[in-house]
């Protein structure tokens, strides 16, 4: 199946806006039968909470109580079973146990009152084992603790006001004890803190301390340095080494950022409360039960916007200087989105709540987005394999590759399709035969011989090209680069799609079973330089134009090219059906790892 998505920006406010990582359509996930109110992410796994009694993953139901585990990758459902016997509200997971929180009394038949810990691997039940009064809303892991929060009287008959600790060791009540007058939403733990969200006004009776506070991660202290001044409650956090995001209720949500001081940086309005709030890599998503992001910050009544609005469905993206960024899934539903989840190693994604539409596709409480992994230092140093600039010839007008592997190009040419050459900038580029219908017409492309090094088998692999193409010299299909065939070993490939002129990436494995295309919404047949750019990270294929990522498609982990076949720019051969390309080509380039 292929997955495909846009990803643009719209600046609003002032500010260089940073292009956010994840598609707007969802990948294939799983779907629940009840609400979803919590998700975290551990490795290749998402585990999820709520109240759910069922899970179905490729059309078939699978029963699963409150609790469920699932590949991240490819949404299969993990044999990971444990069961609460009501609303699990809230996950953490740190050192092979996930540890909830919620309004259960047992799981797995034994009793467990409001928190519980649960082995990652087989679903059974850690000693972990406490008696709660009252409900918790979040529970965080860090320091050695669990940490929990909501509107909580006493913990073991020992008072607490709202928050409590227990040991990740030994699963005991830990002293951290610090105070609210009202309920705790959420929290977030970092290096130095504990960030704590809620509707209270106090902490430890401090006046000054309104809805949103720091606190010491081990003697829980409060940091008085941190002086925020939120409108209204707080529902959600996610914190950075600067200080933290948080996304609050009221008359219309806010998405806010502060510094380590407490001060506000930026705040995005709409108009419903935003609930969540998660961060990756420059990108803050938010969600909630809004359908609107205001254009500034003003609302009115019920939370209108009284400025001018854009549609946000549910969720929203906003980049770390506070531009609401073009990212739009749309999502369905009235309580909306309860909580996102971040993966950074995967550069994924993941919603819970009650919405059944997510992008006009059926995604029934969950969905998730995957995206495109940030190009690492290490990637770039590995340099390119193969790079043309069409500047340099050889005898007979073979083209050098400027990587200095030495993988060179010959010209293969059928009815007169000799090589054209053109300025470009202070070089010049590559100009292909016209449009041309028939079995005269004149073929051209350039091939290499059988280079081995040129397969990435399973490795993280970037190729590209730029293109110029003027809207008569689109085709049915245009070859721009190409390695190997589909049921040859695999390929990877870079072509242009019909007469609209949007172009592709493609891959298909050695086994040649299936074809993964990432296809761009954008057209480049403007008669204007486009470059664009295939990139294969993981279990993800993307494809960016102009430095713009326009789509993603999930391709399997393992997939791998292993192709015996020569690398071609222009075409797959001089034959009558060569999807020959007609425009004109510079800086041809493939890295692989």
């Amino acid at each position: 199946m292929v997955l495909t998505g846009i990803a643009t920006v719209l600046v609003v406010a002032g500010g260089t806006a940073f292009a956010e990582i994840v598609s707007s359509q969802p990948s294939l996930t799983p779907s629940f039968n009840g609400p979803v109110h919590a998700v975290a992410y551990a490795g290749d796994t998402v585990y999820i909470g709520g109240d759910f009694t069922s899970a179905s993953a490729g059309g078939t139901a699978q029963p699963r109580a409150r609790l469920a585990a699932f590949d991240a990758r490819t949404g299969v459902l993990r044999d990971w079973t444990p069961s609460a016997d009501a609303t699990v509200r809230s996950l953490a997971i740190a050192d092979g146990v996930v540890y909830v929180a919620g309004d259960f009394g047992t799981v797995n038949g034994q009793a467990r009152d409001a928190v519980a810990g649960i082995s990652a691997d087989d679903g059974t039940v850690t000693p972990l084992s406490h008696t709660v009064a009252g409900q918790p809303n979040a529970v965080a892991a860090g320091h050695g603790r669990l940490y929990l929060g909501g509107r909580i009287t006493a913990v073991d008959g020992q008072p607490r006001a709202n928050l409590a600790a227990f040991s990740t060791g030994s699963g005991a009540l830990d002293a951290w004890a610090p105070a609210t007058d009202d309920t705790v939403h959420a929290l977030a733990v970092t290096a130095d803190r504990v960030y704590l969200g809620g509707s209270f006004h106090k902490t430890n009776d401090v006046r000054s301390t309104v809805r949103l506070a720091a606190v010491d991660p081990a003697t829980g202290a409060l940091d008085e340095t941190f002086l925020p001044k939120p409108v209204s409650q707080v529902f959600a956090l996610a914190a950075h080494a600067d200080g933290v995001y948080a996304a609050l209720g009221g008359q219309g949500g806010r998405a806010v950022s502060y510094d380590r001081a407490g001060e506000t940086r930026w705040t995005r309005v709409f108009d419903g409360d935003a609930q969540a709030v998660a961060l990756l890599d420059d990108t803050v998503y938010v969600g909630g039960h809004f359908d609107k992001a205001c254009v500034t910050g003003n609302n009115g009544a019920r939370g209108s916007c009284t400025d001018g609005a854009v549609a946000r469905g549910k969720l929203a993206a906003v980049d770390r200087e506070g531009n609401l960024l073009e990212w739009a899934p749309q999502a369905n539903g009235v309580a909306g989105t309860r909580q996102l989840a971040a993966s950074p190693r995967l550069g994924s994604i993941s919603a819970v709540g009650d919405f059944t539409v997510v992008g006009g596709m059926s995604r029934k409480r969950y969905v998730e987005f995957t995206g495109v992994a940030p190009v690492t230092e290490s990637a770039v140093a590995a340099g390119h394999v193969a790079a043309y600039n069409f500047d340099t010839t050889i005898a007979d007008g073979t083209f050098d590759d400027g990587s200095g592997h030495g993988h060179l190009l010959r010209t293969v040419t059928r009815n007169g399709g000799a090589p054209r050459m053109v300025p470009n900038g202070n070089g010049q580029a590559l100009a292909f035969p016209a449009t041309c219908a028939g079995d005269e017409c004149p073929r051209l492309i350039l091939r290499t011989g059988d280079t081995e090094d040129l397969n990435p088998q399973d490795r993280p692999l970037r190729y590209g090209a730029s293109v110029l193409l003027a809207p008569e010299e689109t085709g049915r299909g245009e070859n721009i680069l190409q390695k190997g065939y589909s049921k040859s070993g695999g390929q990877y490939k870079l072509q242009v799609d019909g007469l609209s002129g949007k172009p592709s990436c493609g891959m298909s494995d050695k086994t040649g079973a299936s074809v993964y295309v990432a296809r761009s919404r954008t057209s480049v047949a403007d008669g204007e330089w486009h470059s664009l750019e295939c990139r294969r990270t993981g279990p993800t294929l993307a494809i960016l134009v102009d430095d713009r990522l326009e789509s993603v498609a999930a391709v399997p982990a393992a997939l791998s090219v292993e192709s015996h076949e020569p690398f071609t720019v222009g075409g797959k051969g001089v034959g009558r059906d060569n999807d020959q390309f007609h425009g004109t080509l510079d800086d041809v380039w493939i890295q692989i790892g």
